[in-house]
């Protein structure tokens, strides 16, 4: 695996990308191209400016690709990062047989990063969640070998884990004009928006909130665990190191819920590393 694709992921993800480590080297490389085209979409529509352009020709050629008879084949047309990237989720797509409508659900979850479309409800913020995690969630899934029984606590995987990531990121959302979490959430706490100083001015009912969704964050983990029988037992410790930070991270915000707004709550690498060695000791 080229060093641009590692260090593509490295630079987006310091838990997922350090928990990857644990996965033998075969996995291991196509998790690493999976992962260079998701986090060259997500960099499109996170940047500021967002770069619009190179998300809609990402987009587009990634769609012609797909209805190109040969999918099975190396899409390459030019030495681009998009090209390359969606060259790296061909190849993965078509080893690994995922859905067509993946692909389609996570890069219509990006459109909505662009055009700041508002949730209302929770149904609005799960069909936003299901296309930039769940389908990843699913995605991971086949790259493991998992059974179709045990893709539905895969894709709840993804839900739960950015739903952490959409606590972890709510000042970070705000300067970016966008908040995840539904309208009615917001109504039932009775904060305005989610602005620092609208949380500092409501303590109680921040913390409440901050409660609240980390309670579905847990009641969602603990129904995607349900799935990790279905893992080979050699693929486990990537992902119970991933969640085993994540739940470090969830620890942290509900000792503090307005540390969101002082800086990003997030593990080291060093720690990362830690705890899958831990966990590597536990499978032994």
């Amino acid at each position: 695996m080229s060093s641009l694709e590692r260090d593509i992921f490295k630079r987006g993800s310091t838990t997922h990308y350090f928990s990857s480590k644990f996965f033998p080297k075969a996995i291991r490389t196509d998790v690493f191209k999976l992962y260079s085209f998701v986090r060259v979409a997500d960099d499109y529509v996170d940047s500021v400016p967002q770069n619009k352009k190179e998300f809609k020709i990402l987009r587009a050629i990634l769609e012609n690709a797909i209805d190109e008879p040969e999918f099975d084949t190396a899409y390459h047309k030019t030495d681009s990062l998009n090209e390359r990237v969606v060259k790296n989720i061909i190849h993965v797509a078509q080893k690994y047989d995922f859905e067509h409508e993946w692909l389609a659900a996570f890069l219509d979850s990006m459109q909505a990063d662009i055009d700041k479309k508002i949730y209302t409800s929770l149904d609005g913020s799960l069909w936003y969640t299901y296309g930039s995690a769940e389908v990843i969630g699913l995605m991971m899934a086949k790259i493991m070998g998992m059974p179709d029984k045990a893709l539905e606590y895969a894709a709840l995987q993804g839900r739960a884990l950015q739903w952490i990531n959409f606590i972890r990121d709510i000042d970070e959302d705000n300067k970016l004009g966008r908040c995840y979490f539904p309208k009615e959430d917001l109504a039932r706490f009775e904060l305005s928006d989610l602005k620092a100083k609208t949380a500092k001015a409501n303590p109680i009912n921040f913390k409440k909130f901050i409660s609240f969704q980390l309670g579905r964050y847990k009641q969602w983990q603990k129904e995607a665990e349900k799935g990790f029988e279905y893992i080979p037992k050699r693929l486990r410790i990537p992902i119970e190191t991933a969640v085993d930070n994540y739940n470090w991270t969830a620890s942290q915000i509900a000792n503090s819920p307005t540390v969101v707004y002082e800086k990003k709550i997030k593990p080291t690498q060093t720690k990362v590393l830690i705890m899958g060695l831990k966990r590597v000791t536990i499978g032994r």
